[in-house]
Formats: structure tokens, C-alpha cells, sequence
């Protein structure tokens, strides 16, 4: 996946330039850390990846496809078969067992039943929670809701998994756990970005690019 040139103008008076000119890129089974202060411009460019929005200018591409070019019901198909999400409020049904909450993800892509319980269980697994399958989000810590949150993103079998700051409201001990999860995601060739201002979480990526009023200010290559 990679942003190339994005520019983000939200209209009003006067005209709010959430990003300027970016340009990312992530290969396949990498991390790439979107670091910087609140307001900066991590989460407009997670929304452009993620193709919940457009940009105003430039492109997002996805394994060689120009998103731009795609009306809303394909680039609502390429989202819900290519893309996965990791939000910091988890965004857990409270009615639903954790396993229902994992299962939702496939409903929409239209498997069956018996599938859907099969998988879900199996992404459970994957992040340590099959014993609490039949747990309500009520009954589960923050570090437990948000393994369900990466078994709900990775139960589709994304290509790309996004997460928004994924340990921002979890103690030390909880983000150690969920880090680690993530990074055991990359030998499956899934690309990881996360947005984050947790420097625990940018030394664990592959490489980061620092963002600051909307513009790249700094990027590095960890693993060189």
C-alpha cells in the first residue's frame, strides 16, 4: 500500500489542510509506525489508507491499484475483503460474546454460519482468547478487549491491517502483550501501519515517519 502526493482540505472558513503533500509506503509482511502529536495528521491518513475517505490530491494505491479511480461500492468491496481495522475505543457490541463481536466482521462479507463461528474461533486462538469466546465485553480487561479487536481486524484476512493508536488505553503489561501480537502478524505477509505516539510502539516497527501539522517531517528505516 502507499500514499503518494495526498494532500487532505476539509472546507469551512477558513479551509481546514489536514495533510500536505504526503507520501508513505508499505510492502508486504512490514510495519511502518505514523508517529506525531495529536492533531498531526496520523489518523486523516489512516482514514485515506484505509479508503474511508478520499483525498483532495494524489493518490492511495493498493497492491498497484489507483483507489482513486474506483466508485464507492468497489472501493467499499476493496475495503471489506482487503483491509483491516484497530481502534483505540475497540468498538466492541456489549450484547454480543466475544466470539459474535469477531464473527460481525464476516456477516458482511456474506460466509456462513457455520464458517463464520469456525473462523472466529480460530482468531481468537491466534491472539490467546479462545477460553473467553463466550465472554461479554463487560466481563473483559482492556488488554483482553483489545485482543478481540485484532481477532475481529485479522479474521477476514486482511492484507493490510491498520490500528489507530492500539495501546493508548491499555497499561504497560497489556500493550506488551498486543505489541506482540501485532508483530507476530507479519510472517502471515500481512502490512501493519499503525498510527501511535507510544515510542514502544515505533521501536517495534520496521519504519516510521514522523508527522507534524499535516506534513512529513522525518522518516526512518529501522530495520537498516
Amino acid at each position: 500500500m502507499e500514499a503518494i502526493g495526498v494532500s487532505r482540505i476539509y472546507p469551512g472558513f477558513p479551509p481546514v489542510h489536514a495533510l500536505h503533500d504526503v507520501s508513505v509506503s508499505v510492502r508486504a509482511g512490514e510495519h511502518l509506525a505514523l508517529v506525531g502529536r495529536s492533531g498531526s495528521g496520523k489518523s486523516t491518513l489512516l482514514n485515506l489508507l484505509g479508503l474511508l475517505d478520499r483525498p483532495s490530491s494524489g493518490e492511495v494505491r493498493l497492491a498497484g491499484t489507483d483507489t482513486g479511480a474506483l466508485d464507492d461500492r468497489h472501493r467499499t468491496e476493496m475495503r471489506a475483503g482487503t483491509v483491516g481495522f484497530i481502534f483505540q475505543a475497540f468498538h466492541l457490541l456489549d450484547y454480543r460474546t466475544a466470539a459474535e463481536n469477531v464473527e460481525i466482521a464476516l456477516l458482511y462479507a456474506g460466509a456462513p454460519a457455520g464458517e463464520r463461528r469456525a473462523r472466529a474461533l480460530e482468531a481468537l486462538d491466534a491472539v490467546g482468547l479462545s477460553h473467553r469466546a463466550h465472554a461479554s465485553p463487560a466481563t473483559l480487561s482492556g488488554g483482553e478487549k483489545q485482543r478481540v479487536a485484532i481477532a475481529r481486524a485479522i479474521v477476514t484476512r486482511p492484507s493490510v491491517l491498520l490500528s489507530d493508536e492500539p495501546t493508548g488505553n491499555l497499561d504497560s503489561a497489556s500493550a506488551a502483550v498486543v505489541l506482540s501480537i501485532l508483530d507476530s502478524l507479519k510472517p502471515t505477509g500481512v502490512a501493519l501501519v499503525t498510527a501511535t505516539h507510544d515510542q514502544q510502539v515505533a521501536a517495534s516497527a520496521d519504519s516510521t515517519v514522523q508527522l507534524a501539522d499535516g506534513r512529513v517531517v522525518d522518516s526512518e528505516d529501522v530495520a537498516a
